[in-house]
């Protein structure tokens, strides 16, 4: 079983780069975030011809929104909202092993105080609900797939520089402190620091700024999946496809992937 997750930045700009993607990757599940279109706009029968005819999705106009492109049938969906919002960032689907929730957390805005930034309270506040309710909604013996982007990035060698990122919205201890809360809500496996050492760089965003962004190298990991304790066996592989990022018109994100044994867990 192989999980991409990749926040495409328009699904209707990008649509055929998704299929790109799908014909190199071969994913069985494919989670996208920010799609930024309105439901009636999906472009469903793009994806449904590549083999992907389960599609669960959530979208608005320009902003945000999620989808859930699947080979395999959904045993049931469902649509999250948070923090009082309707805006689009938490949809789930439940599968024959396994139950997927794909998150895409607020940006945050730019000044890293919830005091004067309603944004960054709300990335915070969002966080916060989301440990709560996995704590409640599971227990430790279930399993269960989180993937997303997070935009956060955890650890010290998530980032090009730790040092200089500290007060940058995304690296700051308030965001990081309130993700590892969120992990150990359901004592979630980081499948990339599984396979990835911790001291060793791994990015999976770099900003569309940055005009030649594999010399400058300044990126950050703000994508995730994360898999329940009952799964990290069956977790076989973690990858990241960074030649999307060199294609026509791409995403600023990469599509990440695990690779699941669900007969071993």
């Amino acid at each position: 079983m192989k999980i991409v997750s990749w926040n495409i930045n328009s699904v209707r700009l990008r649509a055929q780069t998704v299929v790109r993607m799908m014909d190199i990757l071969n994913p069985d599940i494919v989670c996208l975030q920010e799609t930024k279109t309105p439901d009636e706009f999906f472009p469903h029968e793009i994806f449904s011809d590549a083999g992907y005819a389960h599609q669960h999705i959530q979208g608005m106009k320009s902003y945000n929104g999620l989808a859930i492109i699947s080979k395999h049938p959904f045993i049931k969906t469902e649509i999250h909202h948070r923090c009082g919002k309707e805006d689009c960032r938490h949809i789930a689907a439940h599968f024959e092993g396994f139950d997927l929730h794909n998150l895409y957390i607020p940006a945050g805005g730019d000044e890293p105080d919830p005091d004067i930034n309603d944004k960054f309270a709300h990335k915070l506040n969002f966080v916060e609900e989301m440990t709560e309710w996995f704590a409640d909604k599971y227990k430790s013996s279930d399993r269960v797939v989180t993937v997303g982007d997070f935009n956060i990035a955890p650890y010290e060698h998530d980032v090009w520089s730790h040092k200089q990122l500290l007060n940058v919205v995304s690296h700051t201890p308030p965001e990081t402190k309130r993700l590892e809360a969120m992990r150990q809500s359901l004592d979630f496996v980081d499948s990339a620091r599984k396979f990835v050492p911790m001291d060793e760089k791994s990015y999976s965003w770099w900003s569309y700024r940055n005009r030649d962004w594999r010399k400058s190298n300044r990126g950050r990991r703000l994508d995730h999946i994360w898999v329940s304790k009952p799964l990290e066996n069956a977790l076989k592989k973690y990858a990241i496809h960074e030649d999307a990022r060199d294609w026509d018109k791409p995403s600023d994100h990469i599509p990440i992937m695990i690779e699941l044994d669900l007969s071993s867990s």
